[in-house]
C-alpha cells in the first residue's frame, strides 16, 4: 500500500474534517493547491479569477447564511455568494473575485462584512454583499507565518510555523468573527488564526497565541460579551480575556468536535458539534452543563433568533428551538424532510433560512 506523504495525509484529514462540517462540496479548491506549496509559484487559478456568474449558482452548496439589516446573504461552493432582499423568496449572485469555497460570513453592520473559505481566503465587502474584494490568501498567510517564525521562543513553535508555512496556501478557514468595523479573529484547519486590528487591512498569524499544541483544527470562533472564544477539536475550548491577544484552555465537559459557538445576548454561551452533543454556559465558560438535544446526529449551526429565542441544526435539518436562552429545547420537524444543512439565518418573523448542500430552503417557524 502505497505510504501517504504528511502533506497529503493532511489533506486528507482536512477533506474529513469538510464532510463533518457539510462543507466537502468544493474541496477541488484543496486538489488545486497540491504542488502549489513552494515560494515563488504562481497562484492557483481559484484565487485568481472570479466567481462563474450563472443560474445554477442559485441551486449550488450553500455553507453558511446570514441576516443583513433586511437583507439575506449566503456563501458557498466555487465562490457563490447569494443575496435575498425578500426574506428568502428570490435571489441573486452577487460578484466575488475568487471561486473558491466559502464558509463562514459575518456583517458587523447594514453595509461591512467579512466572508472566509478554503485556500485561507478572506474576502470584505461594504456594500451589503454586493461586491467583494480579496483581503487574505493562502499564499499570503503562508509567507506571513514564515516571516514570524523566526520570532518565537519555543522551539516547537517554530517546527509548527515553519511547517505551516511549507505547506502552503491548502488549508481552509472554518470560521471568523469580529468586535467591531476593526478587530476580527479568523480560524482554520490545523491552528490556523490570524487577527485583524484595521477591519482586514493586514492578518496577522496568531497561531502562537493559542495552547493548541497538536495543532487540533479551529472550527468556531466567537466575541461574546468582551470575551473571545475559540471552539474545535476534541473538546478544544479557548478563551481571550484582551481580545485575542492571548487565550487560556477552558474545561470541556466533551471530548468530541465541537463545530460551532453562539453567543446570545444575555451572554450565555453553547458549544454544539458531533452526535448532537451541545453544552451551555452562564458564566463565561467556567463551568458548562450538558444539553439534552435529542439528536443522534451532529450539530451544525446555530443562531438567536431574537432575545431570549435560540435555534440550533442539525445536519440532516433537524431544527431545535429554546424560548428560555437555550436551558431547553424543542424539536421541530423540516419542511420538505430531510435537508444536508449547513447554517440558518432569521428571514423574518415567519421564517428561517437554511443554507445545504442543496441550497437554500425556507423553513416556517412555528
Amino acid at each position: 500500500m502505497k505510504t501517504l506523504s504528511p502533506q497529503a495525509q493532511r489533506r486528507r484529514v482536512v477533506a474529513v474534517c469538510l464532510v463533518a462540517l457539510g462543507g466537502l462540496a468544493a474541496v477541488q479548491t484543496t486538489a488545486v493547491a497540491e504542488g502549489s506549496a513552494a515560494s515563488g509559484l504562481a497562484a492557483p487559478r481559484v484565487l485568481r479569477e472570479a466567481a462563474l456568474q450563472s443560474p445554477k449558482a442559485l441551486g449550488a452548496a450553500t455553507l453558511a447564511v446570514v441576516r443583513v439589516g433586511k437583507r439575506l446573504v449566503a456563501v458557498g461552493e466555487r465562490g457563490t455568494v447569494l443575496l435575498s432582499d425578500d426574506a428568502g423568496e428570490h435571489w441573486q449572485q452577487a460578484s466575488v473575485p475568487v471561486q473558491v469555497t466559502l464558509t463562514s460570513v459575518r456583517f458587523v453592520n447594514a453595509r461591512t462584512g467579512w466572508a472566509a473559505g478554503h485556500l485561507g481566503v478572506i474576502l470584505r465587502s461594504d456594500d451589503a454583499g454586493q461586491t467583494w474584494v480579496k483581503q487574505l490568501d493562502g499564499q499570503q498567510a503562508a509567507a506571513a507565518v514564515a516571516a514570524t517564525a523566526g520570532e518565537l521562543s519555543d522551539e516547537r513553535a517554530q517546527r509548527n510555523a515553519q511547517r505551516f508555512a511549507e505547506d502552503g496556501p491548502d488549508k481552509p478557514f472554518f470560521d471568523l468573527d469580529f468586535a467591531d468595523a476593526q478587530n476580527g479573529f479568523a480560524v482554520g484547519a490545523y491552528n490556523m488564526a490570524f487577527a485583524t486590528r484595521d477591519g482586514g487591512k493586514t492578518w496577522q498569524p496568531a497561531l502562537q497565541r493559542l495552547p493548541n499544541p497538536k495543532s487540533l483544527h479551529l472550527y468556531g470562533v466567537r466575541y461574546v460579551a468582551g470575551k473571545l472564544y475559540v471552539v474545535g477539536e476534541q473538546g478544544l475550548l479557548l478563551r481571550s480575556d484582551d481580545a485575542g491577544e492571548s487565550f487560556h484552555a477552558l474545561a470541556s465537559p466533551y471530548k468530541g468536535s465541537f463545530f460551532g459557538l453562539l453567543g446570545a445576548r444575555s451572554g450565555s454561551l453553547i458549544a454544539y458539534g458531533l452526535r448532537g452533543n451541545a453544552v451551555r454556559s452562564t458564566d463565561q465558560g467556567e463551568h458548562w452543563d450538558k444539553l439534552e438535544t435529542g439528536l443522534p446526529m451532529s450539530i451544525s449551526a446555530a443562531a438567536e433568533l431574537n432575545a431570549g429565542t435560540l435555534a440550533l441544526l442539525s445536519q440532516t435539518g433537524e431544527l431545535l428551538l429554546s424560548r428560555d436562552d437555550g436551558v431547553s429545547f424543542n424539536r421541530v420537524a423540516p419542511n420538505g424532510g430531510p435537508l444536508p444543512a449547513a447554517g440558518l439565518a432569521l428571514a423574518d418573523e415567519h421564517h428561517l433560512v437554511y443554507a445545504s448542500l442543496r441550497g437554500l430552503r425556507r423553513q416556517t417557524l412555528p
